[in-house]
């Protein structure tokens, strides 16, 4: 059972590398986790802390080892230096309530102040640098930058695997600068490995994929590989409109990407001699505006008139859908199925995500992938009622595509 990192190592392989082998009394580890959690723009609270509630598993193994918990995180896009909006003090009071014990926090993650605070660091305590990315360094994977980092601890852990893709400093560059014995994955790593493994190499068959979103051309190489492996891919969102077009359809104002018209078309081909069911939406709510003011209509998604424009899934879709997804074994959903901010467009988008938690229910294994998707599911009640909720999009995505993750192999490599 290959891994699709260089080396070819087996999941077994793998998990010799994970924070559970390992003893870390009166060690301070230093732990790229994934914090880069949606804040309110006015009051900087939380909206979903999913991402921190994820990896609280191995900060407690570390502590309750007797070790000492250093976290660097990203958080936003920040463009020059320190913006307040995307400080991670913002998150400190947070992660203290759900980790049940104070979390201290450092105005920088490099520097003299960042080191006396390190130095200071006890066992049993819990340290929060601030965010990596207000240094260009990071994302340029400057090797100055990762080596500072990795001086203020004895251990690496990544567990970060939404930004696994990315060989920035403290993703990837940081690992050379710990010996074999001393990097390691968290248990949100491996999970998110597991969960993977079991959707594209442990499937159980039927296997549906829903792939939703915007873009043909975000979702191509991934549809090229499921076209192989699945048994029923549902498209929903904008995407889909590109595939109308290349049917010869009307699709009035809706979202189209004209110079992906021939791979929307080779896709439909390949699908088609592969017997694999790809399944459109047959109708779509449809609006004269790009929001919930307009005039809304249902129409067949081939014959869509001008000045509208396909924003949900409709009501025949959502039967379609919801039989093939009930029919399942195996599901991963990335993407939605529409404008599902917008309250008259959040329908199909629900639905859905109702028909994968009944699957799931039913003894189907889901995987759950994506920021707008896991959204979704939290929205709406069902992030406890499928199988696994997968903090990585790009990450996801990357990994179903056979292309390595820079985070991963930088420990695996080793």
């Amino acid at each position: 059972m290959p891994l699709n990192f260089q080396g070819h190592l087996s999941l077994t392989n793998f998990y010799m590398i994970t924070i559970d082998n390992f003893n870390l009394s009166g060690k301070k580890a230093i732990i790229r986790v994934d914090f880069n959690v949606p804040l309110d723009k006015e009051t900087f609270e939380i909206i979903d802390d999913t991402r921190i509630k994820s990896s609280l598993k191995t900060i407690i193994k570390i502590l309750n080892d007797g070790g000492a918990v250093i976290l660097m995180s990203h958080l936003g896009r920040p463009k020059t230096g320190y913006e307040e909006k995307y400080s991670l003090k913002h998150i400190v009071a947070h992660t203290s309530k759900i980790l049940g014990r104070d979390v201290k926090f450092v105005n920088d993650c490099i520097g003299t102040e960042v080191k006396e605070a390190v130095a200071n660091l006890k066992s049993g305590e819990v340290l929060l640098l601030e965010n990596l990315r207000f240094h260009p360094e990071e994302e340029k994977g400057d090797e100055y930058f990762a080596k500072e980092l990795a001086s203020l601890a004895d251990v690496y852990i990544n567990d970060a695997f939404g930004t696994a893709h990315r060989a920035h400093a403290s993703t990837a560059i940081i690992a050379k600068y710990f010996s074999k014995e001393n990097k390691m994955f968290g248990f949100l790593m491996a999970n998110e490995i597991t969960s993977a493994e079991k959707v594209m190499k442990n499937t159980q068959h039927p296997f549906t994929a829903i792939i939703g979103g915007a873009k043909v051309s975000d979702k191509i190489l991934i549809l090229e590989k499921l076209v192989d492996v699945a048994d029923n891919i549902i498209i929903g969102g904008g995407m889909s409109y590109t595939f109308f077009k290349a049917m010869g359809g009307d699709i009035g104002n809706s979202l189209c990407e004209p110079d992906r018209l021939d791979i929307a078309k080779k896709l439909l081909e390949k699908a088609k001699r592969k017997n694999v069911r790809f399944l459109l939406p047959s109708d779509s709510i449809t609006s004269d505006v790009f929001g919930n003011e307009g005039v809304i209509n249902i129409a067949d998604s081939m014959d869509i008139k001008n000045g509208f424009m396909g924003l949900d899934i409709g009501p025949v879709a959502v039967e379609e859908f919801t039989k093939a997804i009930l029919q399942s074994k195996t599901i991963l959903w990335n993407g939605p199925m529409g404008v599902f901010e917008m309250r008259n467009f959040r329908n199909g988008t629900m639905k859905i995500a109702e028909a994968v938690a009944n699957a799931t229910q039913q003894g189907a294994y889901s995987l759950v992938g994506g920021g707008d998707s896991v959204a979704a599911v939290n929205q709406f009640g069902f992030s406890d009622k499928v199988s696994y909720v997968s903090t990585g999009g790009g990450a996801l995505l990357e990994y179903f595509e056979g292309k390595e993750l820079p985070g991963v192999a930088a420990i695996i490599n080793s």
